[in-house]
């Protein structure tokens, strides 16, 4: 989870600094994806979380 949170931090930072400063609207393009991998880390772990609880019969 503390993965996520950085990942998402990090999306959010790239994304100000990219609206802010013009030139670097590139840094916008990363943070975007930044959060689109945050999201998709989150998702998987949890459908693997979900997983483990219940046992197969």
């Amino acid at each position: 989870m503390a993965i996520f949170l950085f990942l998402v931090l990090v999306a959010v930072v790239l994304g100000i600094i990219g609206v802010m400063v013009e030139t670097l609207a590139y840094l916008l393009a990363i943070g975007i994806a930044v959060l689109v991998i945050a999201v998709v880390f989150l998702a998987v772990h949890l459908s693997r979380r979900s997983r483990r609880r219940h046992p197969v019969r």
